[in-house]
């Protein structure tokens, strides 16, 4: 039996099934309400991607999946509660592995 699930685990990864995602980690010291991609320099914005989490926000040190977004370099607009917005640039996102968004990449903060 155990031979069995290992070998589907094993075809799963030869199918390139995917591992955990791409995730963002919210190290910022409040909690985000909306969070937006866009090829780097295109201003093409996702949808908000907070609205896939349960409650709608990505609280202080939650990660959130992000589906639909493919490996490269992104600019992000990310969004609080009290209508400030805030712009990261140039974000390296790799395939199953974390980001993260801390307060010192913040950049033109407007409320």
């Amino acid at each position: 039996m155990m031979a069995v699930a290992i070998l589907a685990t094993t075809a799963a990864h030869a199918q390139g099934k995917p591992g955990k995602g791409i995730r963002l980690w919210n190290l910022t010291t409040a909690t985000i309400s909306g969070f937006q991609l866009s090829p780097a320099g295109q201003n093409q914005w996702s949808s908000n991607l907070t609205l896939a989490d349960k409650d709608k926000e990505v609280d202080h040190d939650e990660r959130l999946r992000i589906n639909g977004i493919t490996p490269g370099r992104y600019d992000a607009r990310v969004s609080y509660p009290d209508g400030r917005q805030c712009m990261v640039p140039n974000i390296e996102i790799r395939a199953d592995a974390v980001f993260e968004i801390a307060d010192r990449d913040l950049q033109d903060c407007k409320k």
